[in-house]
């Protein structure tokens, strides 16, 4: 069974408890506040929330431990607040910091103390919603719940040969293929035909729940 990533969340206003909510999904989740209210928000939902002044080091590094894949520092607006909690993380040796920004001149500091990607959360939603409003795709259009995935999954060799209506995949499966990635030719194929026969070279972009996804992508593990 592949290893859950550990992740330490840091501040939980709105952003923060969010991102420790859906990362909790897959991972192994720690959140951190000083503030009881927010922590009694997500206790249910992540491995582990605890109340927590970070600026204090000798409190953060007997949770944090360098074995910690990542974390994330998301107290935008409590500048030294955020400036600690990222030097303290650093310090500590977790192997990745993200942290959130409000400004440029924020930002800079971040990255000269150790953190090694910075997100300014309200610029890049605005840039998305902007791009989705100007260059509309199909996926905008698509309510991908929890448990759905958009997936290139490689054909087993039982497609080989067949074209997608001989394969009735959103019958014998609930998936559904949006896209072909031919590798030879290289071309990208949005909505193939029926009529379109699958090869070996080809990859298949599938829309569907995430249980049945992988059972086709287990379809073409070698047998043991």
């Amino acid at each position: 069974m592949k290893r859950k990533k550990h992740i330490c969340v840091i501040g939980l206003g709105e952003f923060g408890r969010e991102l420790a909510r859906q990362l909790a999904k897959d991972c192994e989740v720690l959140a951190l506040d000083k503030d009881e209210r927010a922590v009694e928000a997500v206790i249910e939902e992540v491995h582990r929330a605890l109340i927590m002044d970070v600026q204090d080091f000798h409190s953060l590094s007997s949770i944090v431990t360098p074995e910690f894949d990542e974390a994330i520092v998301s107290m935008g607006e409590d500048l030294a607040s955020s400036v600690l909690a990222t030097l303290h993380l650093k310090k500590i040796g977790v192997k990745r910091i993200w942290a959130k920004a409000t400004t440029e001149d924020h930002a800079t500091i971040l990255r000269s103390i150790g953190a090694h990607e910075i997100t300014f959360p309200e610029r890049e939603t605005a840039r998305r919603l902007a791009a989705q409003i100007i260059n509309p795709n199909l996926l905008d259009f698509i309510p991908l719940e929890e448990d759905y995935r958009v997936m290139d999954v490689a054909p087993p060799d039982d497609f080989y040969g067949h074209t997608l209506a001989e394969l009735e995949l959103r019958k014998r499966y609930g998936v559904f293929v949006l896209a072909i990635k031919e590798l030879v030719p290289q071309r990208f194929i949005f909505l193939p035909s029926p009529d379109f026969v699958i090869k070996p070279s080809d990859i298949l972009v599938m829309i569907g729940k995430e249980a049945d996804l992988m059972h086709i992508r287990e379809m073409t593990a070698p047998k043991i």
